[in-house]
């Protein structure tokens, strides 16, 4: 979608692979190079190549610049506490920040802010490097709706956004859609170690796993059909997949390991969220 209008600079805390891919995605979607400023000290490769050919002010005196209409931050939560005064002192009171560092409530962000300050917390994931991603966000509801339509469109420059008006609903969020594409690749590892152990090859098994992924995933995202209805289409009565699905949809089976898990990382984060 295209970015809304706004008054005064996007300043971006952090040019890793997440803001790098953030910030690919706004150049994309048409936003004034000279209208952000970079502040890492140290940008990766990639992003600094970026940043050079595109003319982006990299680490400039916040305190010359206007007041931000955006700041956006992107550093990991155990450096934020080093990292965000410096953009904290150029808030003004119509200035937005946008967090997708995990773990970093609210209420955190709102302490290192000044009072009244609009505030998004939100939690992408890694396909957004390729554009895929998908990032539930929750406001501290300070947002005016042109704030809240711009944050949308910010995140939703590297795949989907989702919006939840429920804080304590993020760590449970987190562990399906933040942690979820780990839980992606474990299935091709363990696919194709089952392949490998019922015969094939190993390297055709990984490749076959692999594809198979990959391939159902953009299945997934072209059908309009439901996760459920094409499962059934793919199942025959009394045939292979049925076999397949009668162990991996057993009491003890899929469904109960992945709640499971799932349990587990929304717990972990409430914990490292104190």
């Amino acid at each position: 979608m295209a970015l809304p209008s706004f008054s005064g600079p996007l300043v971006l805390l952090g040019a890793g692979k997440m803001g790098g891919a953030l910030l690919e995605g706004w150049l994309a979607e048409g936003l004034d190079p000279g209208r952000v400023a970079v502040v890492d000290p140290a940008p990766p490769p990639e992003a600094a190549a970026l940043i050079g050919a595109r003319g982006i002010a990299l680490n400039p005196d916040l305190s010359a610049l206007p007041a931000p209409a955006v700041i956006l931050l992107a550093v990991k939560p155990q450096v934020a506490a080093a990292a965000l005064p410096a953009v904290a002192g150029c808030a003004a009171p119509g200035t937005l920040v946008v967090s997708i560092m995990a773990g970093k409530t609210l209420a955190n962000l709102e302490a290192a802010f000044p009072a009244g300050t609009a505030i998004v917390r939100s939690i992408p994931n890694t396909p957004a490097a390729v554009g895929r991603g998908i990032t539930v966000a929750v406001p501290n509801g300070r947002l005016t709706p042109a704030q809240r339509e711009l944050a949308h469109a910010l995140l939703a420059a590297t795949g989907a956004c989702e919006w939840i008006d429920d804080e304590a609903l993020m760590d449970a969020a987190t562990a399906v859609s933040g942690s979820g594409p780990a839980y992606v690749f474990l299935l091709v590892e363990s696919l194709a170690r089952a392949g490998a152990a019922a015969g094939l090859p190993a390297d055709l098994a990984a490749r076959l796993a692999r594809a198979t992924v990959i391939g159902s995933g953009e299945l997934l995202r072209l059908s309009d059909l439901p996760a459920d209805q094409l499962r059934r289409n793919v199942t025959s009565p009394g045939g292979t997949t049925a076999a397949a699905l009668a162990v991996l949809m057993a009491e003890a089976g899929f469904d109960p390991l992945l709640e499971q898990a799932v349990a587990a990382a929304t717990a972990r984060g409430r914990e490292l969220a104190g």
